[in-house]
């Protein structure tokens, strides 16, 4: 069993938010996959599906960004999975506009729905896909309006392009590819 969780906030003032990328990369994951998402009482909207045999959780937590990992801790419970069957989809501020990162494990970087994830696990070793949205270079508060702000329409044309990139290397990892592999192809 896997499970691809998808970062973002809840609430239709955050939607096509860079913070919320996580979430806009799962819901074009999950419609090139034909699944849509349901409602669950684990603290997040799910999606289930079936690829060469593996059962794949695609997984929006309905906590704020901040509490992510209560959603996972309840899906690792609930279903009996362990952090070597997560992939977490998130923005990154510290690498360029449009960059796709995969990375094994690490710190949260600043990033609080990583440091809610690490928390409520227990480890930093899970893998994650990093979605560079590029740093603003100013104050914290210019920095938390820059993350909660809108995508222009040229960049949500870019993400388009990426976003089929980024289907494909979900599918690589589902069927078995390690970090590496993943790094090897698509990191750049």
């Amino acid at each position: 069993m896997k499970f691809i969780f998808g970062l973002g906030n809840i609430g239709k003032q955050y939607d096509q938010t860079r913070h919320n990328i996580g979430f806009m990369a799962l819901d074009h994951f999950a419609e090139s996959q034909g699944v849509s998402f349901t409602p669950t009482k684990l603290f997040a909207s799910a999606a289930k599906l079936q690829i060469d045999g593996e059962t794949v959780w695609l997984v929006k937590p309905t906590t704020y960004m901040n509490d992510s990992g209560q959603a996972v801790r309840a899906f690792l419970d609930f279903y009996g999975g362990t952090a070597d069957d997560l992939l977490i989809l998130h923005d990154d501020l510290d690498s360029d506009f449009g960059k796709l990162r995969f990375r094994a494990k690490g710190s949260a970087g600043g990033h609080n729905g990583l440091k809610s994830i690490i928390a409520h696990t227990g480890t930093q070793n899970f893998l994650r896909l990093k979605f560079g949205i590029a740093h603003p270079e100013h104050t914290h508060e210019a920095v938390i309006k820059y993350v909660l702000g809108k995508f222009s329409k040229e960049d949500l044309a870019h993400w388009d392009d990426t976003f089929q990139k980024t289907d494909q290397a979900l599918l690589d990892w589902i069927k078995g590819a390690d970090a590496a592999a993943l790094s090897n192809r698509y990191n750049g």
